[in-house]
């Protein structure tokens, strides 16, 4: 059985919400699976005024060694001008012991994200989270075709060979869609069954 750690960062939740069901694409394929975010790094009153949410049911990562203890890892992020968000990357950049160490050589690794329109830099995004995972020495598995609900132009669905996306609408109205959740429950699964392989 694989242990994954699904680690995000959401604002306004689009995000936490695909964390959840990819969480459900790792359980449902009979493996294990945690849930955690990344501390805010914006000022709170920042955070207050802009809305900013956290999910009580998911807890915060303890800090970077705790990486070392799963055999898989799903990274999500919103967009920011169409690369991770700063709070993503301020906890990157407190690994630099792992990354000395080698202590994610070989571990799975995948990623999602969140954008506000179709064209809002998912796939730089998405981008710049796997850049850090192979500087970590991670397998990179993506959101293979094998996945035919990212197919087709008739609805707008996010999806991209690279990870798991949504669209929030600019005014974050829109919330992950069926084909956007199947997308993440298979990439959970896809992540958990390529480590479970790679273990034995």
């Amino acid at each position: 059985m694989a242990r994954i750690l699904v680690l995000y960062y959401s604002s306004y939740g689009h995000t936490a919400v695909m964390a959840d069901a990819i969480a459900e694409g790792v359980t449902g394929a009979g493996h294990e699976c945690e849930i955690r975010y990344v501390a805010e790094t914006a000022p709170p009153e920042v955070a207050k005024a802009a809305g900013f949410s956290q999910r009580e049911d998911h807890s915060q990562i303890e800090g970077p060694d705790a990486l070392e203890a799963y055999d898989g890892i799903i990274v999500g992020s919103p967009t920011r001008y169409g690369r991770m968000c700063s709070q993503m990357a301020a906890f990157w950049d407190t690994t630099g012991g792992l990354w000395m160490r080698g202590a994610l050589n070989g571990k799975v690794a995948a990623v999602f994200t969140s954008t506000a329109s179709q064209h809002g830099g998912q796939e730089t995004t998405l981008f710049s989270l796997i850049t850090n995972m192979l500087h970590m020495g991670c397998t990179i598995v993506g959101l293979d075709y094998g996945f035919q609900g990212q197919m087709g132009v008739d609805v707008v669905k996010g999806g991209a060979p690279y990870g798991a996306t949504t669209l929030a609408d600019s005014d974050g109205s829109r919330q992950p869609s069926e084909a956007d959740l199947d997308g993440a429950r298979y990439l959970g699964k896809r992540v958990a069954e390529t480590a479970a392989k790679l273990a034995a």
